[in-house]
């Protein structure tokens, strides 16, 4: 086997095409995953770890890549990342306020998807269509546009009241869920927590909270010649090689004949990557 590259691992890039098409980010160098589907693929972990943002070395990442003071510090890391509702911006204790201004006082969209089965979900603007892309969804729509972050999840928080906001991993790497129509799922949405989104809006504003009801959902093919018979997850941190036959990619998932691995886990471990 041959070295094609090593560096700090970053989660994939994912450009929709059909199929989506792949790249591994190993520090600054970009290596095409695609082509490498049907061919025998070893991943190494180098057996060091160095925060994504500060470059400490850390004998554990937190967080998807960052060191414990990194993560203890940065707003990204922040608990509002993971429950936007909770966002503390307005009582002046954001841990940085000018990314908060950047990143989360900024268009959001509200989405439906169909990866494991339908679910809700929420993302910058900016992220449509690499949401849907790192989640595996083979359908997505967005259904709303809201002026910040804590508003979406104050709309998500609503409407996961009547569909799921999780994918299963597992079921997501089994197969592809049944097409679903989602407009229709979008109205029945919109009648069944009608009093709800009206009661955001008179808080937040018409404006802040936009019905999206003219757009169609995009469908999303991924590169995956075979799904594997059985779902056994590689973990680096006990066993530093991944290697099998490369028999697709979904998500952030690689998917061989020996096992599956999440590369977004696997965020700033030095890896080698051989073919």
């Amino acid at each position: 086997m041959s070295e094609l590259g090593r560096g700090a691992l970053s989660k994939m890039s994912a450009r929709l095409e059909t199929p989506v098409q792949y790249a591994f980010r190993l520090g600054d160098e970009e290596l095409p995953v695609n082509p490498l589907i049907g061919k025998t693929l070893r991943l190494e972990y180098l057996g060091a770890i160095y925060c994504s943002h500060c470059g400490r070395k850390t004998k554990t990442s937190f967080g998807q890549g960052y060191c414990y003071p990194c993560m203890s510090k940065l707003a990204q890391c922040d608990i509002c990342i993971m429950s936007p509702e909770r966002c503390h911006y307005d009582a002046g204790t954001c841990r940085e306020p000018s990314w908060g201004e950047q990143f989360c006082m900024t268009d959001h969209v509200v989405y439906l998807a169909n990866s494991s089965g339908v679910k809700v979900g929420i993302t910058r603007a900016t992220q449509v269509p690499t949401r849907w892309l790192d989640q595996g969804a083979t359908q997505a729509l967005p259904i709303l546009r809201v002026a910040t972050r804590q508003q979406s999840g104050f709309v998500e928080d609503l409407l996961r009241s009547q569909v799921a906001d999780k994918t299963n991993w597992r079921a997501l790497l089994k197969g592809d869920a049944p097409p679903v129509d989602l407009p229709a799922i979008r109205e029945q949405l919109f009648a069944s927590c009608g009093e709800g989104l009206q009661a955001l809006q008179q808080r937040f504003g018409l404006q802040a909270i936009q019905q999206l009801s003219d757009l169609e959902p995009i469908e999303i093919r991924y590169p995956i010649e075979a799904y594997p018979a059985k779902i056994t997850s590689f973990n680096l941190d006990k066993d530093p090689i991944a290697e099998g036959t490369l028999l697709g990619i979904k998500g952030q998932y690689l998917l061989f004949d020996t096992g599956v691995i999440n590369i977004r886990k696997y965020t700033a471990y030095q890896l080698a990557v051989h073919s």
